[in-house]
């Protein structure tokens, strides 16, 4: 029989077997990594040897395993229980690789793994990476844009491979993701994620080429692989490198190869490419700025933070826990100050919930432009991420009970909520408390201790004797949308003292309820009083001027609102 009649005989009873059932691509985990990775930059190849563990995450016992990478890389052999294991490959369309599809493997295991079992295989697979932009510009997104977005390569300059969600470039196992089905692909990651919390990755760099004037250094999550040998033919190198295991979680893995320089700081440290040394510095004035700020609201760094240099000067920037990718090349420094706000929060306050991680580290960038130029321009810089809400959350048909749950910001994989709502969330939440019992919650905060959705809201309830049970419930522990405030009625009358009590009935058309602050302009100044307004209420209060009331003005913009075009009121003749 030829090779090519066995292999069509493999595939009629494979496909014979999978179409007796749905294949499962999401029954097993895989818990633990130990590749032997091969680079080659000039080939642009990656050559990867090692073993992985599976583990069945049914309630079932399986018998078929699902493993993919990249679309431009190939599977070679498979091996289990020492020998070699039937398996089918085939093109899986999906966008958590950058090619916008998988190479998959359906993989005939030798037994059945019961639930909760675990089985080792032997893994080879091999091909290039290269510049990818096909899942965007399929969607039509700009193909400088798209450059851009999606710059991950092996290059012989330039080496960076971001994980899943960018490039398969180790064995995943997913459903598919759509770029253009909404929130499709973080849906897809968030649940690889959940699935992998824990898992252990453990990988052997091996790196041939002839362009670094010097031994190249090789980072994995920003943290540096240590050398264990070093060769040099001529002008070839061949460098290995054993990167720490590391436990995967949110952060997505990513590796460096690039010939950096460092300027190294108590609390950071940046890694450059010789041609920006200059833009390096003024990146690292812009951190020893930001340095008290976010010391005095989140404590010390446990850790340094790690910004490492991109050469693509319009590559958008990405960062995975405390190590921040960006191009130092075009770095301004009212930017600069922003990202390195942004990554010295995340080395002094760690938390496994997006919603507190990147919330606060966003809202430290707010406060960062409150210090710098004041309330005005930190609210101006909410207003985009307010933007962002006004787009994604609903206005006019309410969410039912499990989209609520789904979408809150305890629970959402959406990143327009938990970066942006979440950081106009901490922004009200400083409004209602005030800012030193908000740094006392902070500080109390372990995050070995939150085991539970509220650990977090508990210890701000804690600081105050305010009922904040109604706050958390529209904003944090539900998505009930946004507040819409308007003035239903207002009406002003004159005092014996000469002064002016103003009447004022504040209608929120909204889902949630926020406190809100209400200003009142006169001849000569203004006043501004907070009200607190739950979803679909009215709150009548009183406020007294000096002069006649001319204008109400309802929210400053620091609490985002389905609709501000509704906002503002005029104050009719004072009654006698």
């Amino acid at each position: 029989m030829t090779c090519a009649v066995k292999s069509l005989c493999l595939l009629c009873v494979l496909c014979g077997a999978i179409s007796c059932f749905s294949l499962d691509r999401e029954a097993f985990a895989i818990t633990n990594y130990d590749l032997n990775v091969q680079i080659e930059p000039e080939q642009h190849r990656l050559g990867v040897r090692g073993k992985i563990t599976l583990r069945n995450d049914t309630p079932t016992p399986q018998k078929i395993a699902v493993l993919q990478i990249s679309s431009s890389l190939d599977w070679r052999a498979i091996r289990g229980a020492d020998k070699m294991l039937q398996f089918v490959t085939q093109p899986y369309t999906s966008d958590i690789d950058h090619t916008g599809s998988l190479s998959e493997a359906i993989v005939t295991l030798p037994q059945e793994i019961a639930p909760h079992g675990t089985i080792e295989l032997e893994i080879a697979y091999e091909g290039v990476i290269v510049l990818d932009t096909t899942r965007l510009t399929r969607i039509g997104t700009p193909d400088d844009t798209a450059k851009n977005s999606d710059w991950d390569r092996i290059d012989e300059k330039f080496t960076v491979l971001r994980g899943a969600g960018y490039v398969a470039w180790y064995p995943i196992a997913t459903e598919s993701a759509n770029l253009s089905e909404g929130e499709s692909l973080f849906e897809v990651l968030s649940r690889w994620k959940m699935r992998q919390s824990g898992s252990k990755l453990k990988i052997q760099f091996a790196v041939t080429g002839s362009y670094y004037p010097e031994m190249p250094e090789m980072l994995f999550d920003g943290i540096i692989c240590p050398v264990s040998s070093f060769e040099s033919m001529g002008s070839i190198q061949h460098v290995i490198a054993d990167c720490v295991s590391q436990s995967l979680g949110s952060d997505t893995p990513t590796v460096l190869i690039a010939d950096y320089q460092v300027l190294q700081q108590p609390a950071f440290e940046v890694r450059y490419l010789p041609v920006h040394n200059l833009a390096a510095s003024s990146f690292a004035d812009s951190a020893r700025a930001a340095s008290p700020l976010v010391s005095e609201w989140f404590g010390a760094a446990r850790e340094r933070a790690k910004i490492a240099d991109l050469p693509y000067a319009d590559a958008a920037p990405f960062e995975s826990g405390v190590l921040l990718l960006t191009s130092l090349s075009t770095s301004d420094p009212k930017l600069a100050g922003l990202a390195a706000t942004h990554q010295l929060a995340h080395a002094s306050f760690l938390s496994f919930r997006p919603w507190i991680e990147e919330g606060l580290a966003h809202f430290a960038q707010a406060l960062f432009l409150e210090q710098q130029k004041g309330r005005q321009a930190a609210i101006d810089y909410m207003g985009l991420h307010r933007s962002v809400l006004t787009k994604i959350e609903p206005t006019t048909t309410a969410l039912d009970s499990e989209q609520e749950r789904h979408r809150a910001l305890i629970n959402t994989v959406n990143e327009g909520l938990y970066r942006s709502k979440a950081m106009c969330v901490w922004w009200m939440l400083r409004d209602m408390v005030g800012d030193s019992a908000l740094k006392k919650a902070f500080t109390a905060y372990k995050p070995e201790q939150d085991n539970d959705p509220t650990y977090m809201p508990r210890l701000i309830a804690a600081q105050t004797q305010r009922d904040l049970q109604w706050f958390f419930d529209d904003w944090v522990y539900h998505d009930r949308g946004l507040p819409d405030f308007k003035v239903e009625s207002a009406f002003a009358a004159s005092t014996p003292t000469k002064s002016f009590l103003l009447t004022i009935t504040l209608d929120n058309l909204g889902t949630a309820g926020a406190e809100v602050p209400v200003t009142i302009k006169f001849a000569g100044g203004e006043v501004t009083k907070r009200i607190e307004v739950r979803a679909k209420s009215k709150a009548t209060f009183r406020v007294e001027t000096p002069a006649s009331p001319q204008e109400i003005r309802v929210n400053d913009g620091s609490v985002p609102e389905s609709d501000m075009t509704n906002n503002t009121f005029k104050v009719g003749r004072p009654q006698n």
